[in-house]
């Protein structure tokens, strides 16, 4: 159920472009702030209808604390400022490396050689969907956005690793997130202040709502979930995924050109994680072959 839970998470993660186009006129840290309160309010909710105390104090250490901050917060400060020292395509494809760097971090001893085969296979086909026919060359003038857009990859693997880990509540992510509104918050009125915009239209506020509820909110408490109880491996190596899924629904919602190379990533995706996963497929068509053959010997 866990692991079911994680892939949840990363398909409400490749909804996030398709989201995020009801949003564009609002500043991207002012934006952050508004779905994380929203995210915020989901914990008390939930408390709500499970009939517990709205207001029960987090039991987080100071460690869980600084990373959940800087996973959450950091991540996506990191990533806004990229995008404003690097062109698009480079800083996605730096910052995708994080599902690369997660697989080699949950991996075992003895599988991280074909957990880094898999891992780089995912990633190849990344390029293909974040690049397509684009060209991708390094320029010295985008070394602070490049060193950035690789922050954010350390940070994302490093807090994802971190929650294989951690003992913390999954109600926690909630006072996490009202920490990082109130950061964005103050990140926007430092940073964006000419640029603000609270007088929303209702697709704004829809499309606020869905990332709170989703990408932007939602799905941290899932993912929270998942990496503590699920497949660890398995959801490193099918977070590659996320772009392309991301690509598949614009075309399907007419945003965005159907391409060969949507195919070629799902080959290679696809092929990285049976490659990263053989170990966990093994065991599992073992445990169905011992099933079957029990089913076979009993007495009709």
């Amino acid at each position: 159920m866990a692991t079911t839970l994680g892939i949840l998470a990363l398909l409400l993660w490749s909804m996030l472009a398709l989201l995020g186009t009801l949003t564009t006129d609002i500043p991207a840290l002012q934006l952050l702030s508004l779905c994380f309160f929203i995210s915020a309010l989901l914990m008390p909710i939930k408390r709500l209808v499970n009939g517990k105390s709205i207001l029960k104090k987090p039991a987080l250490t100071k460690p869980q604390w600084l990373i959940g901050i800087m996973g959450l917060f950091g991540f996506h400060l990191c990533y806004f400022l990229a995008l404003k020292f690097a062109p698009a395509i480079e800083v996605s494809l730096i910052v995708y490396t994080w599902p690369l760097l997660l697989t080699l971090f949950v991996s075992s001893t003895h599988t991280r050689l074909s957990a880094a085969i898999g891992g780089l296979l995912g990633f190849i086909g990344i390029v293909f969907i974040v690049a397509g026919g684009n060209e991708v060359s390094l320029d010295n003038r985008y070394v602070l956005g490049y060193l950035l857009s690789l922050a954010c990859a350390i940070i994302w693997s490093s807090y994802s690793w971190f929650l294989t880990r951690s003992q913390s509540h999954v109600d926690d992510v909630g006072w996490l997130s009202l920490l990082v509104a109130l950061f964005a918050l103050i990140a926007h009125f430092s940073f964006e202040a000419d640029q603000g915009k609270w007088q929303l239209s209702w697709q704004e506020w829809i499309g606020v709502i869905l990332l709170g509820l989703g990408p932007v909110g939602g799905a941290f408490y899932l993912w929270d979930i998942a990496l503590k109880q699920g497949n660890r491996v398995l959801l490193a190596s099918l977070s590659f995924g996320t772009p392309l899924l991301s690509a598949i629904i614009l075309a399907l919602a007419g945003l965005n050109a159907w391409s060969i190379n949507i195919v070629i990533a799902l080959i290679l995706i696809l092929a990285g994680a049976i490659i990263a996963n053989k170990n966990w497929l093994r065991g599992v068509e073992t445990k169905l072959y011992r099933r079957f053959a029990t089913a076979a010997k009993q007495p009709k």
